[in-house]
């Protein structure tokens, strides 16, 4: 940001009093030019200081915001200000605004500046972890976002520049973010065909720059449609709110009378594909942003950046023998595996609401990586929600060209009742398509189960990609065990024994069923001891990586929000 001996804290409010008009007006502008001769000489008169000095003074009123008692307002409700918060997410003294002096002036009739209303939508350059970005940034302190205080044109630009100069895009949202009021109508005279301002950029980007945004206060409207168009949503819980509509809208129209938080809140989208990631500050928000964006390029013209690794590409860690108990019975924890497999302290939860279904980034040996893997402490069956989560990370590996590695544990589609009336198997079909359709390397450890149509769509099985398998592994098109009643109905029924009968053919199961025949046939390509899996996907990380230049360039089937 510009420095502290530029910056205007919030005291000093908006240009009022007739020495803030003088200092505009022509008469003003004189007198400083004859003073600036006799202190500099007659070669200094004729330069241009009166006018560097108003737009010093013009910066000044808009850094001041709306105004002390709207700033005071924002800190009271527990929200950092708009510069705050540029100030806490980019390297410091890196921001450099973009159109500082735009919002509205009001003149008197010698055409003097009375006041100004700076425009609600911050927006400039800067550097985040040392990557150049383009930060646009709600100021709700000026008519809390509405689109009365908007100037459209800098949103645009700021969406466009991002586009030109492949910078990745940071959203700080907080209000309308823009978009229509009923008070415009008044002001304008007449009502219009709506157009989203910078839409197209804003779709194109999706498909071109890492897009990130942040629920920073209540989101409406436009601003919650920004908010989903990115490939990370950030909610901070108690502050941000998300909703098509506010509380009054939906009140007048539906008779619903809810609060910000009943309508829009972090219970409202915590498990329903909106929201990716919830933090539990600002501050915390902003580390998220940062983390997630060093695992991508700039654009889709780069490959992902590769970092220096402490972590021993050949690290064997021996809690991975017994990771996955003998009884399938039995759950685990899925992050001590993904601790002990991915570079240490590198593995970034993506999607929170997948419910069983893990979706993360990770780094082996430096190497930025999509990781698919499920927890099966939260169950072992593709829900909907895991589903969805599994296809926007997929979509963005694959529009960042990050390989991809199945952890897969995969019990199947989720079933029942309730499953069939959501119409799982379609998000769950979606989601296969996803991998299916990524043109980036894939690679698979199969830790336990590999069941059904889900089973078979963690990894695209009619590529040729490099698979592993523990010998925990257990596949088929659905459990064997678990189905032997139903297989062996008319032969059990005729048994003296219908118990006995049913231990003796799951025994003889067992032996057909073992990892080791499946192997003997090239049914998997390899059964590994677990503690090798960390230097087998450093090593096919590294010849994924040489690959991906011919992949750059924007995905072929463009990526959906």
């Amino acid at each position: 940001m510009t420095g502290s001996d530029d910056r205007a804290g919030p005291e000093t409010g908006v240009a009022n009093g007739a020495d803030k008009a003088e200092a505009a007006s022509g008469a003003g502008a004189a007198d400083r030019a004859g003073e600036v001769g006799s202190r500099y000489g007659a070669d200094e008169a004729t330069g241009w200081f009166p006018e560097i000095a108003e737009i010093r003074r013009r910066r000044e009123l808009a850094l001041a915001m709306g105004g002390p008692e709207k700033v005071r307002r924002q800190v009271t409700s527990g929200r950092l200000t708009v510069r705050e918060r540029i100030d806490r997410l980019a390297d410091p003294g890196s921001f450099a605004e973009i159109g500082v002096l735009t919002g509205f002036g009001d003149y008197d009739a010698d055409g003097r500046l009375v006041a100004v209303q700076p425009a609600n939508f911050v927006a400039g350059t800067a550097s985040v972890g040392g990557r150049r970005v383009m930060i646009g940034a709600d100021d709700f302190t000026v008519r809390g976002g509405s689109g009365d205080a908007a100037i459209h044109a800098k949103q645009v630009y700021s969406e466009q520049y991002a586009a030109d100069l492949r910078l990745p895009v940071v959203r700080l949202l907080d209000g309308a973010s823009g978009g229509g009021s009923v008070k415009s109508i008044l002001d304008s005279g007449y009502t219009y065909v709506p157009v989203n301002p910078a839409w197209d950029a804003v779709v194109g980007n999706l498909s071109l720059v890492p897009v990130v945004a942040a629920c920073l206060g209540p989101v409406v409207g436009l601003g919650a449609g920004r908010l989903v168009m990115s490939h990370l949503a950030v909610m901070v819980t108690g502050i941000g709110q998300l909703f098509t509509a506010g509380p009054p809208v939906v009140l007048g129209g539906t008779g619903e009378d809810l609060t910000k938080e009943e309508l829009g809140g972090s219970a409202v989208h915590r498990r329903n594909g909106t929201i990716e990631r919830f933090a539990a500050s600002e501050d915390d928000a902003f580390g998220i942003i940062r983390a997630f964006l060093s695992y991508l390029p700039s654009s889709v013209h780069e490959i992902p950046p590769v970092q220096a690794c402490e972590d021993p590409a050949g690290r064997r860690d021996e809690s991975l023998a017994a990771a996955v108990p003998r009884s399938p019975r039995l759950p685990y924890r899925i992050a001590p595996i993904l601790d002990a497999i991915f570079d240490r302290g590198s593995v970034f939860s993506y999607a929170e609401y997948g419910g069983a279904t893990v979706t993360a980034l990770a780094r082996l040996d430096g190497h930025p990586v999509g990781v698919l893997a499920t927890d099966p402490h939260r169950g072992t069956t593709m829900s909907l929600e895991g589903a969805q989560a599994i296809t926007r990370l997929v979509d963005l590996c694959e529009t960042f060209h990050l390989p991809i590695v199945s952890l897969t544990d995969q019990g199947g589609i989720t079933i029942g009742r309730v499953a069939e009336e959501r119409g799982t198997i379609r998000y769950a079909a979606r989601a296969i398509a996803a991998v299916y359709q990524a043109r980036v390397p894939q690679a698979e450890l199969i830790v336990r189960r590999v069941y059904g149509v889900a089973g078979a769509g963690m990894v695209n099985r009619h590529r040729v990609g490099r698979s592993w398998a523990w010998p925990s592994g257990d596949w088929g098109s659905l459990p064997v065990q678990g189905g032997v009643e139903a297989a062996f109905r008319a032969q059990l029924a005729g048994a003296s024994d219908p118990g006995a009968e049913i231990d003796r053919i799951r025994r003889t199961l067992a032996a057909f069923t073992s990892p080791f025949r499946t192997a003997e046939r090239f049914g998997v390509q390899d059964l590994i001891d677990p503690r090798d899996s960390r230097p087998l996907l450093c090593e096919w990380v590294r010849d994924a990586y040489r690959v991906l230049p011919e992949l750059t360039g924007r995905p072929s089937f463009g990526t959906r929000p």
